[in-house]
């Protein structure tokens, strides 16, 4: 069946609308002002393969700002008995039919009970389901009790069906971004550093050719992405993604995301598919898993960055009269060595 463009509109303004409330929620919480502070990295350093390493020293490292090296004004290296992390797992059910959310359940519990169920951190689990997220247990390392939570939640059949906005896809993707900035707020007071995971195939991108947003409708969207961006950087927040259905996919449908990963720096270059879960993910600083389907593997590599890590400041330049986007990298002098850190931040005229 073909879906005409003027459909496809449709189906963007609604998510345009909906995110609006979005928008909004961010603008409760003050945003940093340019030079008005350092930004603090969290940086991760892995050679090509194995475990993350820790015995770099500042001189190592290199912050470029908009390819401008940076003076770094703080520098740390974090072990894990020093850091005081916090896991948060989320286990997506809109995204994704009933028996990829079953084959979810089980590598997570296989997870949570490895090591006799003791945890390295502690770990919060949530339940994304048509009706909204439901958190199951608070942080606990006692992986074998949030296994039982778990396998004690059943999973309602969906409620958001193909008569629903283009086949449901503007609700899966306006529920999906509220539930995640919802969970980002939620971390926002608690100290320290935080793992974010999303077993999750992504929401909906909305982006294709066809698709085609007003000026007002790209206002808005750009006021969530740079909202998005500010809010997981001010919570401390490095999110994961596992796409749980891997080599059994679609490869072009799960690396389409790909596209839309570069730095948006004005209204008129947004589109939808800047606000994917993968890209989010990458952007903050961690990584979107796909073609893999073992999700039990993926969860321990994504703790694996907690090991080692470097917190690394630097004070930003002063910015101009308007939003602008600073697109960061941080190398490291050291050959075969590559280092993760946030990908960007933006910088907001002063008031």
């Amino acid at each position: 069946m073909n879906i005409s463009i003027d459909t496809y509109r449709r189906a963007a303004f609604l998510v345009a609308l909906l995110m609006a409330s979005t928008a909004l929620a961010q603008q409760s919480s003050p945003p940093a002002k340019p030079g008005g502070g350092a930004i603090r990295l969290d940086v991760v350093v892995t050679p090509g393969s194995g475990p993350p390493v820790s015995d770099l020293q500042q001189h190592d490292f290199t912050i470029l700002d908009n390819k401008v090296p940076q003076a770094i004004t703080s520098f740390q290296a974090i072990s894990q008995r020093e850091d005081p992390l916090d896991v948060i797992l989320v286990v997506d059910a809109v995204n994704a039919d009933y028996s990829t959310v079953a084959f979810e359940r089980d590598q997570i519990d296989e997870f949570l009970r490895a090591d006799g169920g003791e945890l390295s951190h502690p770990l919060s689990l949530s339940v994304l389901t048509d009706t909204g997220l439901r958190n199951l247990e608070d942080f606990s390392r006692d992986g074998n009790k949030l296994s039982a939570s778990l396998d004690g939640y059943t999973v309602s059949l969906h409620s958001i069906t193909h008569s629903s906005g283009v086949y449901g896809a503007s609700e899966r993707f306006a529920l999906s971004l509220q539930a995640l900035h919802d969970l980002v707020q939620r971390e926002a007071p608690r100290p320290g550093r935080k793992i974010m995971i999303w077993v999750s195939p992504g929401w909906p991108l909305f982006s294709a050719p066809m698709v085609v947003l007003s000026s007002k409708e790209q206002q808005q969207l750009f006021a969530d992405i740079v909202g998005m961006s500010m809010d997981l950087w001010k919570s401390r927040v490095t999110l994961y993604s596992i796409d749980p259905v891997g080599t059994g996919g679609n490869v072009i449908r799960a690396s389409y995301w790909q596209s839309f990963l570069k730095g948006v720096s004005k209204p008129n270059q947004v589109v939808p598919g800047n606000l994917s879960l993968q890209v989010l993910a990458t952007q903050s600083g961690g990584v979107a898993f796909y073609i893999n389907n073992n999700i039990t593997a993926l969860l321990q590599s994504c703790l694996a960055d907690a090991r080692a890590y470097y917190e690394i400041s630097f004070d930003p330049p002063a910015g101009g009269g308007a939003i602008e986007y600073h697109h960061l990298e941080v190398q490291v002098a050291k050959h075969g060595l590559t280092a993760r850190s946030r990908q960007g931040y933006y910088s907001l005229p002063a008031l």
